[in-house]
């Protein structure tokens, strides 16, 4: 049954009412206070203080302030008025029920007023906001429009530059050539005029001759004028490049055909369990549907003393490939961290199982599954087996001190188990 709180102090003017509240000792928080207007609660298990008040107050302006070990209220009356006490008097249980059941009715309400509001208040910032960020993409879009008409009208003047520089040239080179030409008849024509003087008999013959050589002159010009010129532009066109297609993430003469079919194996075997009626990887990034990445995951997680989320990454890992031993052996030690230890000698065998046939390169992973299951063992006081895994630990890595020292202590166990037996 809870305790009441008897003893209190109260002083009032004609505005305000101020109560103190020892705690005697209790620790009391906001939320152990409760007020509406005719009803005031303060609960601070195993103590608790109830008063109807004489008058209503002002529930939103009053306050209550928590320290040196009492409660300070300050309540606001609705009008102004001296009390005659601080709480109604003769109020029967009815009465009392009545009220505290209509203050929980009316902060409830009044707490569903305050939700709504500030729900309203959210959405209007919400519509400012989206409102203002549109104005600043407007003016962001308009001021980039300008910028290119700016650039368009800027490069086609410049265009226009260009063309009438390439008229200027080409009619100053027609002029040019004009004169060229010209300075190249003069000197003919007065060669033909010196041999017509000195000749002086005009016959067909030497007409003809004339008519010749001037038809000659001419056509060795015409020929000089059409080696001058320039030839026509080339032709455009487009050139077809095809590379062969990889599907292996680096070049061919970077790697081998034994790593890629490994790759492409491992890739199709991942994309046949995505494609599965796994519902839950639909969700996943295509980083977290790759096992290895996964593994590195679960082995940040391990490094980091987050073992229970290292767990979650492997068994994902596991899921999209389960042919993988280090995904076992890594969750196993998981496990031995967690005390999961039947889970953790599942893992060892099945890594053990995947670790065939035995050689040199996964000697280090057999070494730790036969040592994390001898552990689990040891733990679970199966020191027979245990002594087991640790005994072919060492006929794997036989210069292992550490793996030789926990077998010797596991010997000892079992001849003292068997002494005391």
């Amino acid at each position: 049954m809870p305790l009441w709180l008897r003893e209190h102090s109260w002083r009032q003017t004609l505005t305000a009412v101020y109560l103190s509240l020892p705690l005697r000792g209790a620790r009391a928080t906001p939320g152990s206070i409760f007020c509406s207007e005719r009803y005031l609660k303060v609960s601070i298990p195993p103590f608790l203080f109830e008063a109807v008040l004489y008058a209503p107050i002002d529930d939103t302006n009053s306050t209550a302030k928590i320290g040196n070990g009492s409660i300070f209220f300050t309540l606001y009356k609705k009008e102004p008025a001296m009390w005659d006490s601080l709480t109604l008097a003769n109020t029967d249980k009815e009465q009392l029920q009545y009220l505290r059941e209509n203050a929980v009715l009316k902060a409830q309400e009044k707490a569903k007023e305050e939700t709504k509001a500030r729900k309203i208040t959210k959405q209007e910032h919400k519509k400012y906001a989206l409102e203002a960020t549109m104005k600043l993409e407007e003016a962001e879009r308009k001021r980039i429009e300008d910028l290119k008409e700016k650039e368009r009208q800027k490069v086609a003047k410049e265009l226009e530059l260009w063309k009438n520089q390439q008229k200027d040239g080409d009619t100053y080179k027609t002029m040019q050539k004009k004169g060229e030409l010209y300075q190249e008849i003069e000197p003919l024509k007065e060669r033909k005029n010196e041999k017509m003087n000195k000749s002086r008999i005009p016959n067909e013959g030497t007409s003809k001759t004339r008519l010749k050589s001037t038809k000659g002159s001419c056509s060795i010009f015409s020929q000089n004028l059409k080696e001058e010129e320039l030839p026509a532009p080339r032709a455009a066109a487009t050139i077809q490049v095809n590379f062969t297609p990889r599907v292996f993430p680096t070049a061919l003469r970077e790697s081998r055909v034994a790593e890629e079919e490994e790759w492409l194996h491992k890739q199709a075997e991942a994309r046949r369990i995505i494609n599965s009626d796994l519902s839950e990887l639909e969700d996943l990034k295509e980083e977290e549907k790759n096992p290895d990445w996964l593994k590195d995951k679960g082995n940040k997680m391990f490094a980091m003393g987050d073992y229970l989320g290292a767990v979650n990454a492997y068994n994902l890992a596991v899921r999209l490939n389960s042919s993988l031993p280090l995904l076992y052996l890594n969750r196993a030690a998981c496990h031995l961290k967690l005390r999961n230890l039947h889970k953790a000698i599942e893992d060892s065998s099945k890594a053990l199982e995947l670790l065939t046939p035995p050689v040199p390169d996964n000697e280090n992973a057999r070494v730790k599954a036969h040592v994390r299951r001898g552990t689990a063992f040891c733990q679970l006081e199966l020191y027979t087996e245990g002594l087991q895994d640790y005994e072919a630990a060492l006929k794997i890595d036989p210069r292992n001190k550490n793996i030789e020292e926990d077998a010797e202590k596991i010997r000892h166990l079992i001849q003292g188990t068997m002494q005391s037996s």
